[in-house]
């Protein structure tokens, strides 16, 4: 990356022409936000119908660029947005690098039949090699940065240790570039040398592109060999990157090398629960379009060749959710995970309360939990196995003992 532009392209941030002027990127991305807020807070029904139009809209424009339009698949809102393409008549493949999600997802992808891709690097890989996925998509990738230095990215360094952007940066002097002082403290010790601070840096590697090898660019390279684009369950209301993507560029996006849809961009949680329940019952009125699916992938057959009988699932809400009830306040919510994801991803965990996601982990598999807690990885230079551990220490999140509120459960809930 030459300059900060470059940086902030590549995390996702849509910054205007560097003349447009730091005042009219600002109003620009205000009034796109007001308008996301705006079909936020529309009628559901209004919402699922647009939903449909943004979806059809897509595919006329594959259609008319002589491409093809698939689902990527993992979770429950994606699991949901392929169900809900089937039942308005769009037939489009769907995909997956199912081992990396829980074993229930994994049973309703293959009830689906969905198409199950590898993993370009295992876990233990991706941690060893590329690096600890935590904090942020976009704090991860500044922190690798800066674990890398080049060149080529020492302005952007610099922009990241003090926030002063220079020319191209419109000269800002704490722009969102600099990484914020909590962690600038534990991982900005890489620039001590060349900015004159005292900031400590960890002994394990940090990166956000865990979910490049493990996911990523399987996906890619399938979506390249068959001439196709996705549609992705993506929803602003989840925040992060996701948000400002959807909120800069709204439901389909056609660039240059990137289309994609995303026809629950405006959904708020309770839509997407609501769809989920509703596209369940649509599942089991339209089982055989399912079984088909399933027979025509490779999973339908053992070792010796042998068809497995297709086996419905019973619900296409993974166990992992738990089931889907109204809170207190009436709102729709899951009793078991609110989201899932790898096992071994840190984004966030530093904001979660206990029993977090490791906590859980251990609940689920604690030979799992043991491994990436302490074994999953080998220091270079000490020889000294480690894992999660280290780094939860080092961020300053505890997870070796069992939170109280777990202490509390029958025995038969932890098991």
């Amino acid at each position: 990356m030459n300059n900060i532009f470059d940086f902030l392209e590549n995390d996702n941030i849509d910054l205007s022409e560097p003349d447009t002027g730091l005042e009219e990127w600002k109003k620009k991305k205000s009034e796109n936000r007001a308008r996301m807020v705006a079909m936020q807070n529309l009628p559901y029904d209004v919402k699922k119908k647009r939903s449909e139009l943004r979806a059809r809209e897509f595919i006329e424009q594959m259609d008319l660029r002589g491409k093809q339009a698939h689902v990527s698949v993992g979770g429950l809102d994606s699991i949901t947005l392929y169900v809900f393409l089937k039942s308005i008549g769009i037939d489009v493949p769907a995909i997956s690098v199912s081992a990396l999600e829980d074993k229930s997802i994994q049973r309703v992808h293959k009830a689906l039949g969905i198409t199950i891709l590898k993993s370009y690097k295992t876990k233990v890989q991706v941690l060893n090699e590329v690096g600890f996925p935590v904090i942020s998509k976009r704090i991860a990738g500044k922190i690798a940065l800066l674990q890398n230095p080049t060149e080529k990215n020492k302005t952007v360094r610099h922009a990241i240790i003090t926030g002063e952007c220079g020319e191209l940066g419109h000269f800002q002097k704490n722009s969102r570039m600099k990484l914020p002082q909590k962690w600038l403290k534990i991982f900005g010790g890489y620039e001590n040398e060349n900015e004159g601070v005292y900031y400590q840096k960890p002994n394990f590697k940090v990166s956000n592109d865990c979910c490049y090898w493990l996911k990523e660019k399987p996906c890619d390279d399938w979506a390249k060999d068959h001439e196709s684009y996705p549609f992705l369950g993506m929803m602003a209301s989840e925040g992060g990157q996701r948000e400002e993507a959807l909120t800069d560029h709204g439901c389909n996006y056609y660039g240059k090398t990137v289309m994609r849809s995303a026809p629950f961009a405006p959904y708020l949680r309770n839509d997407i629960l609501r769809l989920a329940q509703e596209m369940d019952v649509w599942y089991h009125k339209h089982l055989e379009i399912f079984e088909k699916l399933y027979y025509e992938q490779p999973y339908s057959r053992n070792g010796a060749g042998e068809i497995i009988p297709y086996e419905p699932v019973e619900s296409i809400i993974p166990e992992i959710y738990g089931k889907i009830e109204k809170d207190d306040q009436g709102n729709l919510r899951t009793t078991g995970a609110q989201r899932t994801g790898c096992s071994m991803c840190g984004f966030g965990i530093h904001m979660e309360e206990r029993p977090h996601r490791f906590d859980k982990l251990r609940e689920r598999n604690e030979k799992e939990w043991e491994f990436y807690m302490y074994k999953c990885c080998t220091d270079p230079e000490t020889g000294e196995k480690y894992g999660w551990g280290r780094v939860l220490d080092y961020i300053g999140v505890p997870w070796e003992d069992v939170p109280a509120v777990q202490l509390e459960l029958p025995l038969e809930e932890m098991m």
